[in-house]
Formats: C-alpha cells, sequence, structure tokens
C-alpha cells in the first residue's frame, strides 16, 4: 500500500493538469492533503520553456479542483446537516481527516464573524480553508454566491503558490519538484496570512469609504 511519502513523490513526478484538478479537489474537500506538494512544483515546471503546461492553466486548474473539493462539502453538510456533521467531526475517521468538533466550530464562528465573505477570506486561512464549506452549506448559502467567492479566494491562494513556484525557478538553482515542494512549505503560511492581511485592509477601506459617503 503506497503511503504519504510514496504519494507525494508519485505527485511530483507525474504532474499534469488533471493530476492538479484531482488532488486540489482533494486538498479542497475534507481529506488533509497539502496544496503546496502540487500547485507550486507544478508552476515551477510550466516555466520550463520545454514543458506542456503553462503557468495560467496551473492556477485555473488548481482553481477548478478547488472549487470541486469546496462543493463535495457544501452539499455534504446542506444534505447531512449539523447533527451528522458534528457526529462526523467527533469519530474516529473525522479524526484520520484531521477533522475534530473544534476545527468545525472555528470554521462556524469564522463564517458567523464574517459572513458571506468569509468563504473568500476562509480560503486564505491555513485551518480554515478547508473547512469553511461545511458552515456554508450547513446555513443554505446560496450556491452561485458560494462559488464565486470560493473561485476568487480559491484562486487567490492559487496564484500565491504559483507565484512562489515562478519565484524558485527564476531565483534559485533548485531542480526537482521535491526541493520545491519542500521551500514552498517553507513560505507558503506566511505569505497566506499576509495576504489575508492585506485583504482585510482593502475590505475594511472600502467599506470605510462607503459608510463616509452615506454621511
Amino acid at each position: 500500500m503506497m503511503n504519504s511519502a510514496d504519494l507525494f513523490l508519485w505527485i511530483l513526478d507525474n504532474l499534469s493538469y488533471w493530476v492538479v484538478t484531482l488532488f486540489m479537489a482533494i486538498e479542497s474537500s475534507f481529506i488533509p492533503f497539502p496544496s503546496e506538494v502540487v500547485v507550486p512544483p507544478a508552476a515551477w515546471k510550466a516555466m520550463d520553456p520545454d514543458s506542456n503546461m503553462t503557468f495560467i492553466l496551473v492556477i485555473v486548474f488548481a482553481t477548478i479542483g478547488a472549487d470541486i473539493g469546496a462543493l463535495v462539502n457544501y452539499y455534504l453538510a446542506k444534505w447531512l446537516g449539523r447533527p451528522i456533521i458534528y457526529k462526523f467531526a467527533d469519530s474516529r475517521i473525522g479524526h484520520m481527516c484531521l477533522i475534530d468538533r473544534q476545527s468545525v466550530e472555528k470554521a462556524e464562528e469564522f463564517f458567523r464573524k464574517h459572513g458571506a465573505t468569509s468563504t473568500f477570506f476562509g480560503r486564505l486561512v491555513p485551518a480554515v480553508r478547508q473547512l469553511i464549506s461545511i458552515p456554508a452549506g450547513l446555513s443554505g448559502m446560496h450556491v452561485g454566491r458560494f462559488l464565486t467567492f470560493t473561485t476568487l479566494g480559491a484562486g487567490a491562494w492559487n496564484t500565491v503558490l504559483a507565484m512562489i513556484g515562478w519565484a524558485i525557478y527564476k531565483y534559485t538553482d533548485y531542480k526537482t519538484t521535491q526541493d520545491v515542494y519542500q521551500q514552498a512549505l517553507k513560505y507558503s503560511h506566511e505569505i497566506g496570512y499576509v495576504l489575508l492581511a492585506l485583504a482585510v485592509v482593502v475590505v475594511a477601506f472600502l467599506a470605510y469609504k462607503g459608510l463616509k459617503k452615506k454621511k
């Protein structure tokens, strides 16, 4: 049976658009999987003039995959309801998926605090990213609105990851996708928090301008 290390190596050795889409869908669902294994190495590979991949399409297919995984969580939460979702979070299988009651409660609290836009901001927050679709489904958020915010948030996060791959190709001498993955893992969370902080500042500024106009 293939362990996680072997799986990561297989992904890094077989990067393609369908691999990016499939594993970003897995990453965006309730199954724990690091997006850093997929997008930065794929973007790095796409920078090679001889590659059959392009930088922009890596982001596009990664975002399509993220949308698919988010919709899985959204509809499972919507159809199953809060009692079953929390029962799963308390179960052994849920814990194997790195989901517990506290993490679901954290995602719900984030959703309550930020409303519908949390499906955008939540995509930028580690540990919330994979679960923010659950409270959206539980609340019955309109699927079109949910998908719009999710696409924007996932697209922003995948662009960050792809830019890490681009920067590694441009400014380092790393020669393998394994090296790129290790470097992406090292810096992606910090960059994600910076991006989230910038997004919050921009939204706060726009809200302030809006309130000022009303007065």
